[in-house]
């Protein structure tokens, strides 16, 4: 089996400049202070990337962008902010003296979105994606110009984050594998009020399993003898999820 940090630990010595990908709608849950350090300690240039960008209103992320230094707004769905990402990469490069090819290090947690970012930035879908969590197995070195070279890399966990909620909203654990999904929607109901309702096209209300079972009769969720399937229902909610569907502005 691959050893995903001996991957990552050599991205980081060979890149020039170090992009850490984060989630949008989850920016200080997605941070990864173990790579930051790394990053700090060999003192190499540090971009923040907010990716799914198209799904989380605007206000909020200006927020967010106060903390992070230099960062960078992007939606590989829309091709959002991939040219002020360019622009950043050649600020970073010229600050450090490098005036040949550019070697950027695409790091992050498991599905945030790493090899969507390269392929947003390459134009055409060059580096393969999946919305499970793991597909990245080595580095994938992928040319983009003349001047640029990325590094994709499978998505590592800090060691001390056993967090399983937390990795099921961000899809590091993926929606097939959650052991209680009715459990996961209901934090995410309380987390982002009205917004899975508003998706599914029902009434919010204070009873998030009311609402899950409203939402699994709209959409014909039965198990065998006509009862609601509530368990298979939260499970496509959250592929829905994960796959970025539900908008959240």
């Amino acid at each position: 089996m691959v050893n995903f940090w001996l991957v990552v630990n050599k991205v980081i010595n060979d890149a020039d400049i170090i992009l850490l990908v984060l989630d949008s709608r989850f920016i200080d849950e997605t941070r990864h202070e173990e790579i930051e350090r790394k990053v700090k300690e060999l003192r190499k240039p540090l971009i923040y990337v907010m990716t799914k960008c198209d799904l989380v209103d605007k206000s909020k992320l200006e927020k967010s962008k106060k903390n992070l230094n230099p960062s960078v707004f992007v939606s590989s769905k829309e091709h959002l902010g991939t040219t002020l990402l360019r622009e950043r990469i050649f600020i970073e490069a010229k600050k450090a003296g490098i005036r040949r090819m550019i070697k950027i290090g695409v790091l992050g947690y498991p599905n945030v979105g790493k090899s969507s970012l390269i392929n947003a930035m390459k134009g055409r879908s060059v580096a393969p994606t999946s919305i499970l969590s793991g597909y990245t197995k080595n580095v994938q070195k992928v040319v983009v110009d003349n001047r640029l070279i990325f590094l994709d890399t499978p998505g590592v966990i800090p060691f001390q984050d056993k967090d399983r909620l937390k990795h099921t909203f961000i899809g590091t654990i993926d929606f097939t594998r959650s052991r209680d999904p009715e459990m996961i929607v209901f934090e995410l109901m309380e987390k982002f009020p009205g917004k899975i309702e508003h998706f599914y096209g029902v009434e919010v209300g204070d009873d998030g399993e009311i609402t899950l079972e409203k939402i699994a009769k709209k959409k014909n969720m039965l198990k065998r003898g006509g009862e609601l399937d509530t368990k298979r229902m939260a499970t496509v909610i959250l592929k829905d999820w994960q796959k970025g569907e539900i908008d959240l502005r």
